[in-house]
């Protein structure tokens, strides 16, 4: 038998380490080669799908020429409604005009991820139609995770590419049975829990206002492609801000009904199972009657039918329509993100225009807003350490702006709390969020953090009571963060989330813009805790003069209506008042 001495031992094993350690390279240098394979792909589809829609442009302007397309495209979507109607504009005038304009935009800003061309075989169908639905002839964009038949709902990750729809989801269908023309989607973050809009298969979208910053997310897409123009009304989805996000930062209005008021069934989310905090679906556009005409639209008897479990509540015109003067409450700041010197000053000039319009103004505090941040927020998102999300990563490449969330989620249980109990004298912001994404460890404990959700829920709700409010008026995280800043900064959705967690409707207008009085006031900013995470948003928040600031509007569930309402008192006021300064 051959006998190995020790140098032969130690020489033995070396050449394993060093195998082992070239066969470790090995294996991720071709993983890499995988995952860039499949992103050239992808993008190359996404090229040829862009290539299709400016052949159909090409084909439709020379069938259907338009002399004055700015013209079209300057229209409210009501105008536009009204014209395609009584057919002074025809459904494919509309259709290439937005086309070439969402082609120019995303050339510049990125916001574009797939062609729909089924578009052009639903305008064949219009023809055919005896009666026009309230959205007839209206190009409309859709976020990347609605189901559209024949295309994917890639949610920004290599693991859901090549996987195309088999059906439409329920909103696309209805919006098609209003006559309207599905015609484009749009980009989103990796994995949609995050506020920027970037992923590794079709990369970073811009924001149209200033390319240093994010134009939000996760509906960033839609958010950048209506404000430049691209689109005329665009649907995305909510489950922390997601809609409210991109219309702040991009300058225009959105809006979150409660959680069941529209179907979801065919919407894509990156985290199944999740009930404590509420996602919903919900319309982007340029302004208020925009959103309203939408809603309208689909709170049709189609829906109801197609969802059975979606309450078979239609429009409320009555309450929108009311001229009564309302009881509002308000607040400045929250006790979780101390808001800006621009956000409150949004929200002060806005109360005022309120006041001098007629309504009553209440102060109103939401009960322990930093408290439910951590104990209910964060622990019921990730009730399961985690792990749901983390599985959409496994075999692909990780966007930067998600590196800190995926790494700090992925921790093993006893390290998130060791690590919890060493930085809890310096940090306690991240030793709270390290000990509420640990994950919940029985059924018995998700069952009672499930009633720790509605008792608070119905805590927020007496408060709202005792005072006789009919809606609440306060601001939203704005102007728009530089690009790279929101994977860093979760904890600062608070605005947003919140009213997620309570599951009320909520919408976004746009009432003012960042000045430099109020970019000299962010210099002195510090924010509650004073912390590192404070620290980075006012850094995320600075160089932004001129750039928009809005407010939320709220109401109580299933009050779509006077939350639309406040929001189009909002919106005139802040109109008439701009107009008045000029």
């Amino acid at each position: 038998m051959l006998a190995l001495n020790t140098n032969d031992i130690v020489g033995l094993c070396a050449l394993l380490g060093c195998s082992a350690a070239t066969v470790v390279l090995l294996l991720r240098w071709l993983d890499r080669k995988r995952i860039g394979k499949q992103v050239r792909l992808a993008r190359a589809r996404r090229d040829a799908a862009l290539g299709r829609m400016e052949e159909a442009v090409r084909r439709l302007s020379a069938e259907h020429p338009v002399a004055d397309p700015e013209g079209i495209l300057s229209l409210s979507l009501p105008e536009l409604a009204s014209k395609l109607k009584d057919g002074s504009l025809s459904p494919e005038m509309v259709l290439h005009s937005y086309m070439r304009k969402a082609l120019d935009v995303t050339s510049e800003l990125n916001c574009v991820t797939d062609y729909l061309p089924e578009c052009e075989t639903q305008l064949v169908h219009l023809r055919g139609q005896k009666t026009k639905g309230l959205l007839y002839g209206v190009p409309i964009s859709l976020k990347d995770n609605f189901n559209y038949t024949g295309h994917d709902s890639t949610l920004g990750l290599l693991n859901q590419l090549n996987r195309p729809a088999c059906e439409d989801s329920v909103i696309a269908k209805v919006l098609k049975v209003q006559g309207a023309l599905p015609f484009m989607k749009t980009n989103i973050p990796q994995s949609m829990l995050n506020y920027d809009c970037s992923n590794p298969i079709y990369g970073r979208t811009l924001n149209p206002l200033n390319h240093k910053k994010t134009p939000g997310g996760s509906s960033g897409g839609e958010g950048s492609l209506i404000a430049a123009g691209g689109s005329i009304l665009g649907i995305g989805s909510d489950i922390g801000g997601s809609i409210r996000f991109p219309s702040a930062f991009c300058g225009i209005c959105g809006f979150k009904p409660t959680a069941n008021r529209l179907s979801k069934l065919g919407v894509k989310t990156s985290s199944a199972g999740q009930k404590s905090v509420a996602a919903m679906i919900g319309p982007l556009a340029r302004d208020v009657d925009s959103l309203v005409l939408c809603m309208r639209a689909l709170l049709c008897e189609e829906m109801f039918q197609l969802d059975p479990t979606i309450p078979p509540l239609p429009f409320n015109e009555e309450i929108y329509s009311s001229t009564r003067p309302l009881r509002i409450g308000y607040y400045e700041t929250d006790d979780a993100t101390m808001a800006t010197p621009s956000m409150k000053r949004a929200v002060h000039e806005t109360k005022e225009l309120l006041e001098r319009a007629g309504h009553k103004m209440v102060p109103f505090t939401p009960p322990s807003v930093e408290k439910s941040m951590f104990e209910l927020i964060v622990k019921g998102l990730l009730a399961d350490g985690g792990s749901t999300f983390l599985d959409n990563f496994k075999g692909d490449q990780v966007d930067p702006n998600l590196k800190t969330q995926v790494s700090t989620y992925g921790l093993p249980y006893w390290l998130k709390i060791f690590i919890s109990f060493i930085v809890k004298p310096v940090f306690p912001r991240l030793s709270k969020l390290l000990q509420n994404i640990k994950g919940i460890r029985s059924v018995k404990d998700l069952w009672k953090h499930h009633l720790e959700v509605e008792a608070y829920r119905q805590e927020f709700i007496s408060q709202w009571k005792k005072l006789e409010i009919d809606a609440v008026l306060c601001p939203i995280l704005s102007p728009a963060l530089t690009i790279g800043y929101p994977g860093k900064l979760s904890t600062a959705v608070s605005y947003t989330i919140l009213y997620n967690l309570v599951d009320f409707p909520v919408g976004v207008v746009p009432v003012t813009t960042v000045t430099k009085d109020d970019e000299e006031g962010l210099k002195a900013y510090k924010g509650h805790k004073k912390d590192y995470w404070d620290k980075l948003l006012k850094e995320a928040l600075t160089d932004s003069i001129g750039l928009p600031v809005s407010v939320q509007c709220v109401a109580l569930p299933w009050q779509e209506e006077q939350c639309l309402r406040l929001m189009k008192e909002v919106e005139t006021l802040t109109q008439e008042r701009r107009t008045s300064n000029f």
